[in-house]
């Protein structure tokens, strides 16, 4: 092995950039699914909620040393955590059914909240951990240039996104993502998961494939007859948690209207979706 290609593959441990004196004084908190959300669609979304989950308190007191070091479970990779602060315990506060911490950010450390992503096998089952048995495995994964603000755009092939991971792409506006999709038409397939149906729809005219998904995203059902009454009667939670979307093909914003409208009618032929097995109603 060269010399630059075993300084490439050589690790770099997270006390590089990140000065812990004293592993000792410090929780670990390891955030990740919840049961009902993903912190890193927390963090993204709201910051200030973020900031509440290292807040959060129950009996066992888990955080219980001075200091918080937190790290964000970054589901799209294995074995990844997003940087989400070091905070100081200023107070435990105990009122009727209601448990909590007082917290500040140290703000030495705040340019890379959002930014540095650590490699780190997961530990066991829990949130709160003894940093001391977890400081030396940490390394260096990559620190990005911006805050991470949600996926970056995966190549029209490649969208197959749940609703909720692509509500937090559209509310944010990601530029890459945006700028993608509002210079194309096409024909796209919306998979209802709990059950198999899909509804195919189409982006044409002056409607790039992002004015159409934003409506979506909006309404969770786009103003189509069959998904507005599903909706109607389950809910907008029901997009949020069973729909899936992704993008069947994509032409440029010259292409003649008639060919996508053609094709759309080819894809509700392949899916099957006009009658028991999808939304299609013609």
């Amino acid at each position: 092995m060269s010399k630059r290609e075993d300084i490439k593959m050589r690790t770099i441990p997270i006390t590089k950039i990140i000065n812990i004196d004293d592993p000792k004084k410090f929780k670990f908190h390891a955030a990740r699914w919840n049961g009902e959300n993903q912190p890193l669609d927390v963090f993204v979304k709201d910051k200030k909620k973020w900031f509440m989950w290292n807040t959060w308190r129950n009996a066992k007191d888990e955080f219980s040393r001075k200091y918080i070091f937190s790290l964000i479970d970054f589901y799209p990779e294995n074995n990844i955590w997003l940087f989400g602060g070091i905070y100081e315990v200023i107070n435990r506060i105990d009122i009727p059914k209601s448990h909590s911490y007082e917290i500040k950010e140290l703000s030495e450390y705040s340019d890379y909240v959002g930014r540095l992503k650590i490699k780190l096998e997961k530990p066991s089952r829990g949130r709160a951990f003894y940093l001391e048995h977890h400081i030396n495995k940490m390394s260096i994964s990559e620190i990005l240039k911006q805050p991470y603000s949600g996926e970056i755009f995966p190549g029209y092939e490649n969208i197959n996104h749940d609703f909720d991971i692509l509500s937090l792409i559209f509310e944010n506006e990601n530029p890459d993502w945006k700028a993608a999709l509002k210079n194309v038409k096409g024909v796209y397939v919306i998979t209802d998961k709990s059950n198999g149906k899909t509804y195919i729809g189409s982006a044409y005219g002056e409607s790039g494939i992002w004015s159409r998904w934003s409506c979506y995203i909006g309404t969770g059902h786009g103003w189509n007859d069959e998904l507005t009454k599903l909706i109607k009667k389950e809910g907008f939670d029901y997009a949020r948690k069973n729909f899936k979307l992704s993008l069947l093909e994509y032409r440029p914003m010259k292409a003649d209207d008639k060919v996508i409208i053609e094709r759309e009618s080819f894809w509700k032929g392949v899916f099957l979706s006009k009658g028991k097995f999808g939304y299609n109603k013609n």
